[in-house]
């Protein structure tokens, strides 16, 4: 098939080439000329497992494009998908304003060239309705009806490219006899069995309905380490005791400094003002945002409690993308720890395997960047690792200690074992694991026991029995 992608951001660009590396012809379009001509260099503007060489496979078999003229690319093409961005208002809503300006342009095009007999798709994450509106926008510059669909995607930073070759369910949403069948032959080669059908209000809110499912999870997790924390518990174990249970199930079950990234913040605070629209207060929803909110500056304020102050200090930081094997930084937790460390006086030194580029864009000369993990540590006062790349997840203990004998360190993502730091003197804190007092002591903090299980629930002392 002959397909036109507007919109070249993440979900454009990954679709583009993962419709490409099954045979179709796409054309990739944006208004973006600096982009459109990184592209044509055969260099992609993010960061994807996968994404360079198939890239540049497509480009060199002839089956991919880029471009900035979008009318021909629509003119080119049997289908249009609509990829812009829907970034988030300041209301908290979804903006949309990129997707009605597509859709005014695709009927611009269809009025001059006469012919609206294709089908349009919107891939964008949008509000309930949307793909309605989009309709009738573009039937509204043309006497002949236009058919639209949704079809949302489900890309996952770092596993992209397998998440749309391979996919785990594809949702197509439309009315229209047409659009449907072309989505039903385009995504065949996918995976014929996974395809759902359905109406396009339904459609839309899948993507919203689990994106916000996950928030919950995470911030559920995050509650539940406080609560074990507290009273004693090993978090891990409870996490693994947890997911062995199949109605439960593993994934999204570990602890951490919050959710981050392009997806989740911004489809829970649109999910929030759907609701608000018709009149709803979705009670869990906003819990769980309330709990990430808290939560992605805890890491912040463990650090502080350990210095009796953090002006001056010297702080590593490993990671700065919202999770690894991307460099995206958007809302992501460890930027809140580099905001809220340079508020308090902090000088910060960041390493990132694929983030510096964005993180220089971010903070220019505020912060010091660092291409080498170690040097980046050297005589610093605290090492936090905000993101669990995988070659900060074994590090060399040796270097660290030799480096920076007294540095304290803090495990914002709970990937390591104190033993190993404590076997070679190295004083290591882990964000939602449980500690005895005279762990927080070590680094200079006097915290006394919030919880005596036995006081706080009453138990009469004869009840506490060796039996």
């Amino acid at each position: 098939m002959k397909l036109a992608i507007i919109g070249v951001g993440y979900v454009g660009l990954v679709s583009g080439i993962g419709f490409a590396q099954f045979g179709n012809d796409v054309i990739c379009a944006d208004i973006d000329a600096n982009k459109i001509a990184q592209l044509n260099r055969l260099e992609s503007p993010i960061y994807e497992p996968e994404l360079d060489k198939l890239l540049i496979k497509n480009v060199e078999e002839k089956r991919l494009v880029f471009t900035t003229d979008i009318h021909n690319a629509i003119t080119q093409s049997d289908v249009i998908f609509i990829a812009v961005g829907t970034p988030q208002g300041s209301n908290g809503s979804a903006d949309l304003s990129y997707v009605m300006a597509t859709a005014r342009t695709i009927g611009e095009v269809f009025r001059q060239t006469k012919n609206s007999n294709k089908v349009v798709i919107v891939k964008s994450t949008v509000p309930v309705g949307t793909t309605k509106i989009v309709e009738k926008i573009i039937s509204s510059y043309s006497n002949s009806h236009c058919c639209v669909a949704s079809n949302p995607e489900f890309l996952r930073e770092g596993t992209a490219i397998e998440d749309f070759l391979r996919p785990d369910r594809i949702i197509v949403g439309t009315a229209c006899v047409e659009a449907r069948s072309v989505l039903d032959r385009l995504y065949r080669p996918f995976s014929a069995e996974r395809i759902y059908h359905m109406d396009p209000s339904s459609s839309e809110l899948v993507k919203y309905a689990s994106n916000a499912f996950l928030a919950v999870r995470i911030s559920y997790m995050n509650e539940l380490a406080h609560l074990a924390s507290a009273l004693g518990a090993n978090i891990d174990k409870v996490r693994i005791g947890m997911g062995s249970d199949p109605r439960i199930g593993s994934q999204y079950l570990y602890p951490g400094p919050g959710y981050g990234g392009s997806c989740l913040p911004k489809d829970v605070s649109a999910m929030q003002h759907m609701a608000n629209i018709v009149g709803l207060d979705l009670q869990i929803i906003n819990s769980a945002q309330n709990v990430n909110l808290t939560q992605r500056h805890l890491l912040g304020n463990l650090v502080s409690k350990c210095f009796k102050t953090l002006r001056g200090k010297k702080i590593c930081v490993w990671g700065a993308a919202f999770k690894a094997e991307t460099d995206d930084i958007r809302e992501s937790p460890a930027i809140d720890f580099i905001d809220d460390a340079l508020a308090s006086g902090a000088r910060i030194v960041i390493h990132d395997p694929q983030a510096l580029t964005n993180c220089v864009e971010r903070y220019k000369d505020t912060v010091t960047i660092c291409n080498d993990m170690y040097e980046a540590a050297r005589g610093a006062d605290a090492l936090v690792l905000c993101t669990e790349w995988r070659q900060y997840r074994s590090p060399d203990l040796s270097i660290l200690k030799e480096n920076s004998p007294n540095m304290v360190i803090f495990d914002g993502r709970n990937i390591w074992d104190s033993r190993d730091f404590d076997a070679i003197g190295l004083n290591m804190i882990s964000l939602v694991r449980f500690y005895h007092e005279s762990e927080l002591k070590s680094c200079g903090v006097d915290i006394e026991n919030q919880l005596d299980p036995v006081t706080m629930f009453n138990t009469p002392s004869d009840m506490i029995s060796a039996r």
